[in-house]
């Protein structure tokens, strides 16, 4: 199987499907929540919502470039966004989540085998390899703090 394939996947398992490294994805995390659930915070950490904003931040920020744009993300505005205040903009948040995860992963799956070596937008951001590997790493990450924040909410009532 060519590698940028094996991304791809491992990317889908992580965010849309899968069930392999955390028994768990975001999509099953995220779907059966409502949004005064999603938008609660405990003490000082991120809501559910924040940190599920945070990664789709990011997955439509190397998006674009993987559709011939430009990288104009930033960390320091990866935490910044409108509150969400309904259960509506919470599933349509949902929605654009996966369809832009979708959207990347079906790039992913195209990119030719060498590309996975070429520079990423600019030397000092490593390889398409290390941002996609990166991107995954960072998901897990974020999404074992979502399940954690979960079970504290849903075994709070």
């Amino acid at each position: 199987m060519k590698s940028a394939q094996q991304l791809a996947d491992r990317l889908e398992e992580t965010i849309l499907n899968g069930t392999w490294v955390a028994n768990t994805n975001y999509k099953d995390q995220l779907n059966d929540l409502d949004w005064k659930t999603a938008t609660t915070k405990i003490e000082s950490l991120n809501s559910i919502a924040i940190l599920a904003q945070h990664i789709h931040y990011y997955t439509k920020g190397i998006l674009e470039v993987f559709k011939g744009g430009t990288l104009d993300i930033s960390d320091k505005y990866s935490f910044d966004f409108p509150p969400i205040s309904s259960q509506n903009e919470w599933k349509n948040f949902l929605n654009r989540f996966w369809n832009d995860t979708e959207q990347l992963i079906k790039l992913i799956k195209e990119l030719p085998e060498d590309s996975l070596n070429h520079v990423f937008v600019d030397k000092k951001y490593g390889t398409y390899l290390r941002n996609i590997n990166g991107m995954i790493e960072h998901s897990y990450y974020h999404l074992g703090q979502i399940v954690l924040l979960k079970k504290m909410l849903l075994n709070k009532s």
